[in-house]
This record gives C-alpha cells, structure tokens and sequence, in this order.
C-alpha cells in the first residue's frame, strides 16, 4: 500500500467541507483509507492510528491522507478531495487559500450580520468572541468548547443583545436562511428554540410536511439548559420570538433540563403560547399558563398544531402480522442504527418505556452503556466521536451504516435506521442503505424500520426517498416516535400475544 499526507499550510475549512474532501477521496478505486481534516492533536492521532507518519503540522494547517493500492491512485484521490473542497471557493485559483481573519471577512462581506464559526474547539471561543465583538450574532458550529467559555461568550453575547448559538449547534434557521445541516421549509407562524440539532430538524420538517412553516429556528447548543448555563440564550431566544410578530408558537426542543431552569425559561414565554418537547422528561413539572410540556418530539408538534386550530395529520399503524410472520423467531432484540443524537435518545426513551434496559453509546441510565450484554437491546448514536474518528458522520457518508447493516446478529429482530435529508447530508441516502436493507431481511432476517426526517423541497427529495426504502421493503413511518414504536411492537411480539 501506498501512504501520502499532503499539508496546506495556515487553511481552514469547515467540517462539512472536509467530510465533502474524505468522501471524494475514499470513492476513487484503489483507495483503502482516506482522510481530510485539520491537524488537531486527535486527528494526527488517528493518522498514526491508521499506520502514517504524522506529519510536523499545527491545528491551523489542513491534512488530505491517502491509503491505497498505487501512486497513480494516491494522486487521482488526492485530485479529487482537492477539487470537492475547493472549486467552490476560487474560480481563478489551483489551491488552497489562506482563510481571511474576521476583520478581512466583514470588508468583504459588508452586509453580514451573522458568524458562522467552525474552527477547532482550541479556538473557537477567541473566534466568537471577536465576532461579537464586531456586533455580530454567532452560530458556534465547533464542539470541544468548555462549559466556562460557553457561560462567558453568552455573557458577552447577552451584554450585546446578540446570539451565541452553540457550541456544537448544527442547525438554524434565520430570516428564512437554513445555517447548518438545515432543511427547506416554509414560512410560518411556528418559532422553534432547540438544545438538539435533529431535534430542530424533526420539528421544522414535521411542521412543514403537515402545512406548518416557521418563522425561525434558533439553535441553543446541547448544555445551554443545564445548571451551569442556566439557559442564557434560552431566554434571550424565547425573549426574541415573544417579540416577533410573526411568531403565534413558540416550540422548545431539548432533552430535560436541570428542573430549576426548566421553571425559569418556561416562565419567560408568557404571552405567548409555548410549547415544551423535552424528550424523555418523564413526569412533567408544574408550569405557568400558556405553556404545555410533551415528552416526545412527534407530540410537541401535534399540540403546536392543536394550538393553532390545525387539524392533526392521520398518522396510520401499519399491519406487523406480515412482518411477524416471516420473522426468524430466535430474532427478538432491536439495534437502532442513528445519524442524529436527538433521534436516538427519543427512541431509548421510547424503547425503554416498552421493552425494558436499552443499552447505548448515549445510554439515559448509566448503568446500560456499553459493551452491552448478549440478547439486549440497543440502540447507538454513530455522530459521536467514538464513531466519526478518522471518518465521515453518517449524514453525510452512510458507509459506517452499511458496514454495520452487513453484520447484524442472528438474535436482531429489527433494525431503526434514521435518514436525515436537508443540506449537508448525503445526496441521496435511502439510494445507499436500500439495497443493504432489502437484503439483510431475505430469508426470515431483520425487518428495517427506517424513519425519513426531510421535506419535499429537500435537495434529496422527501417522498423519492421514502418510495426508496418501501421499495427495499422497508417500514418507513411518518415520526421517528413511531418508528421506535413500530419496532418496540415487533421486539415485543410475544408479549403482545400473551397479553391477548
């Protein structure tokens, strides 16, 4: 095997690019392994890994690595990532360029009024706080940001009357502007506040795909309703969409905040009906007048529509006899296979609720992390680190997916798959895991349960890619809830006899 790492000097590019880089890459034939990142401390670390020399680089220098099988393949890969992640910047250039500072960006985007920040987590809160500085709102796309510069930076940003969504925001939604991984909606009278990225996702597009638009989706980053944060944007944002006279609804998505905070954001909506889908909350807490708590992401838009006099949508159940039938019966687990961190921890509580302990890589109770025990149930999230070390995120290469697919276990009665549309994600995912789903169930194997998060106006197509999967013989449901659902009652099919 033939191994290179090419180094571009002082040039960043934000990590949609570089996944863009590593997938043209790895698709050239004879490629084995390839790879183009920034060069953090963890990313040569996987470089050694995976058998380089680590080259002399600093975290503001970018790597393209190749591993394949001749030199004519190493340059042909090498070609290919350079072109995916640079065409698009220069028309008159053959390269890399230096990425321009703040101050060189606002002359030469005068009009902006919002950072987009996506550099490594080292540098992040410098980079934000000069954006806010320059009196712009700030998108935190980076992660590995500590609590303490979180809680600093939406300090500074609270003083400025301004923004700080993040860190680790991937979606937004701003004066009709998708930031991020975002889908394509329509305009309406729905604010949506989120602390999870596909959280923000699902709400947006189940409200569009039921003709509901938003008027904006506003990204809060996973920690900023725990205790330590104390919702600081939280409040700014809600403060924000209260004020907006486009904005009836306003719809909080998150995970369970620290009860304390939870009361006190809660309290800010007023007028302003607001609904709270805090997933997997369990027992919901008191709260004011005009405010109404789910535990699923599926209800808080049901009742977003119930406010606003819409009628619900027929969500359907479809006929398992079939599917129970051919079922091989030594199958009776569920291995959840997901791309959004907010999918999978609805389903563990979905799941969990029905079919007893869910071990996960993002467990809800400590105790059911991994290596799970043989014949337990689980469910994983593949966008974390211990997933995306040294390759793309499965929204955007379903590769990892496909791997893991071909080698499910003879015990596995249903596999939960999630295909996330919108931009950022792959061009066309169901056209990938189709064929993989199709043939693992031959034969009495698994049934795929595979939930589409998108819209028709998504650059992939909302409705082909479910024509896809049903194709593949797929279940594919109308809500990610029910798709856990749908594959808790297919687990639990004996049970369900018994019960009868």
């Amino acid at each position: 095997m033939k191994t290179t790492v090419k180094i571009a000097r002082d040039t960043y590019l934000d990590s949609v690019l570089q996944l863009a880089g590593t997938r043209a890459m790895r698709e050239v034939d004879g490629v084995d392994w390839a790879a183009a990142a920034m060069a953090t401390a963890a990313n040569l670390e996987t470089l050694a890994d995976e058998g380089f020399d680590p080259p002399e680089a600093a975290a503001k220098d970018l790597f393209l690595a190749v591993r394949a099988d001749s030199d004519e393949a190493v340059e042909a890969a090498l070609a290919a990532g350079e072109q995916a992640m640079f065409a698009a910047r220069s028309s008159t250039s053959d390269g890399p360029e230096e990425v321009p500072s703040l101050g060189e960006a606002l002359r030469q985007q005068t009009g902006s009024t919002i950072a987009v920040i996506s550099v490594p987590g080292d540098y992040a809160a410098l980079e934000a706080h000069k954006a806010l500085a320059a009196g712009l709102d700030v998108l935190l796309f980076s992660d590995n940001v500590s609590v303490e510069d979180e809680i600093a930076l939406k300090e500074h940003a609270a003083r400025r009357e301004r923004f700080v969504m993040g860190p680790g925001a991937g979606t937004a939604m701003l004066a009709r502007t998708g930031l991020g991984f975002a889908n394509v909606v329509g305009v309406g009278p729905v604010g949506v506040v989120a602390a999870a990225g596909t959280g923000a996702q699902e709400a947006m597009s189940l409200l569009d795909r039921w003709g509901v638009g938003v008027s904006q989706v506003i990204g809060l980053g996973g920690r900023d309703l725990s205790a330590e944060v104390g919702g600081r944007m939280a409040k700014l944002a809600i403060e924000a969409l209260r004020e907006d006279p486009d904005t009836e609804v306003i719809l909080l998505v998150s995970k369970p905040p620290a009860a304390s905070v939870a009361a006190e954001v809660l309290s800010w909506a007023a007028p302003t009906p607001l609904v709270a889908s805090l997933i997997g909350l369990g027992a919901a807490p008191s709260t004011p007048d005009g405010v109404h708590v789910c535990d699923t992401l599926e209800g808080g838009v049901l009742r977003t529509l119930e406010l606003l006099g819409r009628e619900a949508p027929d969500l359907g159940a479809p006929d398992l006899d079939d599917v129970i039938a051919r079922l091989d019966p030594a199958r009776k687990t569920v291995l959840g296979l997901y791309s959004g961190g907010t999918l999978c921890y609805e389903a563990l509580w979905l799941l969990g609720g029905t079919l007893g302990p869910v071990y996960s890589n993002t467990p809800l109770d400590k105790r059911y992390g991994l290596p799970a025990p043989d014949g337990a149930h689980v469910c994983l999230d593949l966008g974390e680190e211990e997933y995306t070390k040294g390759r793309p995120h499965p929204m955007i290469d379903p590769e990892a997916r496909l791997e893991m697919l071909r080698e499910v276990g003879p015990d596995v009665a249903v596999v939960l798959l999630d295909v996330v549309l919108g931009y950022g994600s792959h061009e066309d995912p169901a056209g990938m895991l189709a064929p993989v789903c199709k043939e693992i169930a031959q034969n009495g194997g698994p049934q795929v349960v595979a939930y589409v998060l998108g819209t028709e106006n998504d650059p992939q197509g909302y409705s082909a890619q479910v024509d896809t999967l049903v194709a593949a013989g797929c279940i594919v449901p109308q809500t990610a809830a029910r798709a856990a659902l749908i594959a808790a009652a297919i687990a639990g099919r004996d049970a369900a006899k018994a019960a009868r």
